[in-house]
Order: C-alpha cells, then structure tokens, then sequence
C-alpha cells in the first residue's frame, strides 16, 4: 500500500509506440506479475488503440487490465479518426487516458476540453485518467502550483469518485527527458493537488489515485513511489519493456 492506504497502480502508457508483434512483451509482464505482487499493486497498459482489443483480449482473467489514450467527448458522430469512450469500453479496456501533455499540446486541448472528455470516459462506464502538470518555464518562473491548481480545477469532472477517477501529476520538462523533480518537489504537488481533491469531492477526494509520471524508471521507483500522495506511476518509455515495467512495480514488493 502507499502513504494514503490506498493501493497502488502503474500505467504504462505506451504512446505511438508498438505493433502486433509488441504482445510478447505483454505476455511477459503478464508472466511476471505474480500473484503476491498483484496483492500489493494494480498494473494497466494503455497500448494504441489498434491494440486495445488484442491486448484486453490476452489480459482477460489476469490482474492486469488495458487502457486507451485518448477519446473523443461525443458518443458518436461525425468525427473521422476519433473514438469514442464507447468504442474503448467495448474493445475491453478499462480506462482512458485524458489531458496528456502531448495533446495539449499538440492538438491545443484546453482544460475544458480535456472535461468533457473525463465526463464522456465516465459516461461509458470507465475510469477517467486525468492528466496535469507544468512546463519548464512555468517551473523556472515558480508557477507550478498555480498551474496545477488550474488544471485540477478546469480538467476535473463533478462527481467523480475514487473509482472513476485518478489524476496524474507529469511535470511536462520531466517527460521522455531523463530529468525528474526531487522527491521533495513531488511531494509539494502531490500534496497540493490531494488538497484539491479534498475540497471538491469531499472525504472521497483522500481517496482518489494521485500517480506520478515523468521519466520513472527501475532505479528511480522506489524512492519516487514512497514520496508521500503518490499512488503509483504513470509510465512511458519504460513501459515498453516488460522488464523495466516490472522493475517499476518491484518497488512494491
């Protein structure tokens, strides 16, 4: 368990990354995520949604679930190349990823944006990943928490409740870098945004999932996973391969 009681997940988000032949590494994770370690900590892989079906496929009746990346706010409609958090929940997955920094920055999604997305991932039934953090010059100018603090307000939806709902804190300059904040710099946001959480949802906000992504890898897990308000790990690159993935959720062993 983490700091908070509550039990720990880690995410791999797998970004355009990977093809058919990528199950094997699903199959060895699936492989080494044993039972004991199932006990203490929740695992999620969140492949390209041409996978998701295949990956939910392999997944089923084992404790590792699949997640999507991205979702379209409508149902349905008019929307060439969009899917709807429908189409994730009958693929089999789990969740869905919203409010990544790479789409908001890349497709210009706002806090609103990134709302009505949660709300429609709920609407289908799965549980909404929601995705803040602050660049390096929001950093360097010390704007963090005020950065964060608007995300959380503007990205969260009404009603949400620890189980369809976790929010992930990935300082955007510690992506895909190498580069990761202290762990006294994590615990200040975690402990900021469980705050937040708090004062919107109530007794249920100290119970929400609050993950930490931004270049974890095996050697930086266990001091990042033990940090105070973290509840697991939103992973990239490192989740690409099963035994770094592993190594990750070795930090709960």
């Amino acid at each position: 368990m983490t700091t908070t009681g509550i039990k720990p997940l880690v995410a791999g988000n797998w970004k355009m990354n990977g093809l058919k032949a990528s199950a094997g590494e699903l199959a060895a994770l699936i492989d080494g995520f044993d039972a004991a370690l199932a006990e203490k900590a929740d695992a999620m892989v969140c492949p390209p949604a041409l996978l998701v079906t295949a990956f939910a496929e392999k997944t089923a009746g084992t404790p590792v679930t699949v997640g999507g990346q991205d979702c379209h706010a409508a149902e349905k409609g008019a929307h060439t190349g969009d899917l709807a958090a429908e189409m994730f929940a009958d693929a089999g997955a789990a969740a869905v990823i919203v409010g990544h920094s790479e789409r908001r920055t890349d497709h210009g999604e706002t806090d609103a944006v990134v709302k009505d997305k949660a709300l429609a991932v709920h609407r289908a039934g799965l549980v909404a990943i929601v995705c803040v953090g602050e660049t390096k010059d929001e950093r360097e100018a010390g704007k963090t928490l005020d950065v964060v603090g608007t995300q959380v307000a503007g990205s969260l939806p009404e009603g949400a409740t620890a189980a369809d709902l976790i929010v992930a804190y990935e300082p955007v300059w510690a992506i895909g870098t190498g580069l990761t904040p202290t762990a006294d710099d994590v615990a200040e946001v975690h402990a900021f945004i469980r705050e937040k959480l708090v004062a919107m949802y109530g007794d249920e906000g100290g119970k929400v999932r609050i993950l930490y992504g931004g270049s974890v890898k095996p050697s930086n897990a266990s001091e990042l996973m033990a940090v105070a308000n973290v509840d697991g790990a939103l992973v990239g690159g490192a989740s690409l391969k099963a035994a770094d993935f592993l190594g990750i959720l070795a930090a709960y062993k």
